[in-house]
């Protein structure tokens, strides 16, 4: 394994999401965020134990299935964006104009895939296309902490910043240890704490358009 710290924290990244995807299908979601929740935990699964293989096992981006998987891991951290559109949209929307977001989303997701696909595939474009859909999410949460004076949407809100926090330690390389514990490791880490705190976020029954 080349890169063990980040593999790992990979793989117990997307354990830790699929978990929560299972959750919120089957537990205690506002109905009409229900759908996006699980998507927006699913592709995170997805991405986090494809981009794990590809730390641990094809580093040196050589190997066919090496691109391959890099290309999975950036297409679901896409679908994960999408997904964050969604949520936002649900719970900050009326029906309508909630439905225009998610075409327009969908939109530019496709976009986004062909580039990633077909074109550049680099982890900042990742990061550069995931930022409006956080900052989108961030803010519905934001309203619905100050709205509903709710403890999981503050919960929620919490999740987003560290998102953002975790994004930034990832891009500046700010690493625990240059070699046990790198920059992508902490990203992990900190990452894991945003998505326990943004479960808990979505399953708040406070959020008026989601009701």
């Amino acid at each position: 394994m080349t890169e063990p710290d980040v593999a790992l924290t990979d793989y117990l990244l997307a354990l830790e999401a699929a978990i929560f995807a299972v959750l919120v299908w089957k537990g205690e979601v506002p109905q009409n965020l229900r759908v996006p929740f699980t998507i927006f935990f699913g592709a995170t699964a997805l991405a986090a134990a494809a981009g794990g293989t590809v730390h641990g096992f094809f580093a040196t981006g050589t190997s066919r299935l090496g691109v391959v998987l890099w290309r999975v891991t950036l297409v679901a951290l896409g679908v994960t964006a999408f997904a964050a559109w969604m949520i936002g949209a649900r719970m900050l929307l009326p029906e309508a104009p909630a439905d225009r977001v998610q075409i327009l989303a969908a939109i530019i997701v496709a976009a986004y895939t062909v580039v990633v696909v077909a074109i550049k595939d680099r982890f900042w474009i990742a990061i550069v296309h995931y930022l409006p859909p956080t900052l989108f999410m961030l803010a519905a949460f934001v309203v619905a902490a100050f709205t509903s004076e709710s403890r999981s949407a503050f919960s929620g809100l919490l999740g987003m910043v560290l998102t953002l926090v975790a994004a930034v330690v990832q891009q500046r390389k700010i690493a625990l240890h240059p070699v046990y514990f790198n920059h992508n490791a902490f990203y992990h880490a900190i990452q894991a704490v945003a998505l326990a705190l943004i479960y808990l976020g979505a399953r708040g029954h406070a959020y008026p358009q989601a009701l």
